[in-house]
């Protein structure tokens, strides 16, 4: 079968399991001892971390196996998507303590990740709402563990892309809402630093996110709209039903080129009249804005395309941000969507992303010299103490990652106490040396 992350780029032919219990994922582990294998979700990260010559896909592990009511602390399956938890959670009150940007993303592959929405300054990142996890290991069978419990097999599977084991269940804790409507403030930013400025001044906001015109330069470099949100109290629960478009084929490459998205950037950010505005808003535009269009990422052509998202120390955010932005400019290359988020304090699982600074997502169409240019970027991030997000990654070198995740070491360490080392490798890991 034919596989490839959401960037469809790169492309693997593999043998996929659909394992139905427990039993059937040690069974498939066992039996392929030699050969390289990863489980996948929904298969929402960006390039390579799902792709191995053997996938576990977690497609039939998806139930809802307990919830307190009391606390809000849920236990399912790897395979339950936050679709599945806001279609069956929301209308009772309760939501995700963090979200990614697309509902259609499993728990499992949220925890591989540790994902982090529009709140990681005052929530931090999934798994640090992760009380308990059992995985499928290749020298212990299935293990339970916590912070408490194998602690090092926690803080290297929060965050390891799988390369641990198969994670099977997880226990971690919703919060409790009163209305499936967001309380919005947008603000228009003339540049990046007054868009900082403004996550700063705005930092007890309960989320918050900018959209960025990275086609924008001179004065205008980094003009941005932030969008702040809470959760309303008002509108109800009932979830509604959202409008969904369709890209029904790969659309021709020429569609999306630096001229389509700059007049595009412009239209947007002069859309806007007013230097503050205020709404309320129904939470899948404001969470999920790209799930209102199914096989969005056919936009990009039948070659694909990479999102390039990347963090940067608090102190060297201005500065590295505008090295980075000043350079795109430069390549007179365009992002059709640029993403910018305030990262709070980072966790200390070995492979997390996040760490106190700003984040910013990229999306770039896939042709020729496009790795050039990222190979640059890299080593701007680098230069200012940042690192490359594992999720959206498709092309990072070995040495890129190993200078930017300093505890990998430590993660091998635990990949080997675990056997994990000789069974579980995906694309991205060869790659990257680990």
């Amino acid at each position: 079968m034919e596989l490839s992350g959401w960037g469809k780029y790169p492309t693997i032919n593999a043998q996929v399991f659909h394992p139905l219990t427990h039993e059937d994922v040690l069974r498939c582990i066992c039996d392929n001892p030699q050969n390289p294998l990863i489980a996948r979700g929904l298969g929402r990260s960006y390039g390579d971390s799902s792709l191995a010559p053997h996938v576990i896909s977690t497609r039939y592990l998806d139930h809802l196996l307990s919830f307190d009511e009391s606390s809000g602390a849920l236990t399912c399956s790897a395979g339950v998507s936050f679709a599945d938890i806001l279609s069956a959670f929301l209308p009772r009150g309760w939501f995700p303590p963090v979200t990614p940007g697309t509902k259609f993303v499993t728990i499992g592959g949220a925890i591989a990740s540790d994902i982090h929405g529009k709140n990681h300054h005052r929530e931090g990142s999934f798994t640090d709402h992760v009380s308990r996890l059992k995985i499928a290991t290749i020298s212990d069978g299935i293990v339970e563990c916590s912070r408490e419990r194998h602690p090092e097999l926690f803080q290297a599977t929060c965050g390891g892309m799988g390369l641990t084991g198969v994670i099977l269940e997880a226990t971690f804790g919703l919060k409790p809402i009163k209305s499936v409507y967001i309380d919005e403030t947008t603000l228009k930013a003339k540049t990046l630093e007054e868009a900082l400025d403004l996550f700063a001044i705005h930092h007890n906001a309960p989320y918050s996110v900018a959209w960025l015109d990275c086609s924008s330069s001179g004065r205008s470099l980094g003009r941005s709209v932030v969008m702040l949100g809470e959760h309303s109290v008002q509108g109800g629960l009932t979830p509604g039903k959202s409008l969904t478009l369709i890209v029904p084929v790969d659309m021709p490459s020429f569609v999306l080129n630096r001229y389509t998205i700059r007049a595009f950037n412009a239209l947007y950010y002069n859309l806007l009249r007013k230097k503050r505005t205020e709404r309320r808003i129904h939470y899948e535009p404001f969470f999920y804005s790209l799930d209102g269009i199914r096989h969005w990422n056919r936009l990009y052509g039948k070659n694909g395309f990479t999102q390039y998202q990347f963090v940067l120390p608090k102190q060297a955010s201005l500065e590295g941000l505008t090295t980075v932005l000043e350079r795109i400019a430069a390549s007179k290359r365009a992002s059709a969507l640029a993403v910018l988020k305030a990262f709070g304090k980072n966790n200390t699982n070995y492979l997390s992303f996040p760490m106190e600074g700003c984040t910013l997502a990229l999306d770039f169409k896939l042709d020729t010299g496009l790795f050039e240019l990222l190979n640059e970027l890299d080593s701007i991030v680098l230069d200012y103490g940042g690192r490359v997000y594992l999720t959206k990654d498709a092309r990072m070198s070995a040495e890129m990652f190993k200078r930017s995740y300093p505890r990998w070491q430590s993660f091998m360490k635990v990949r080997k106490a675990y056997g994990a080392d000789r069974v579980f490798h995906s694309l991205q890991s060869q790659r990257l040396g680990l």
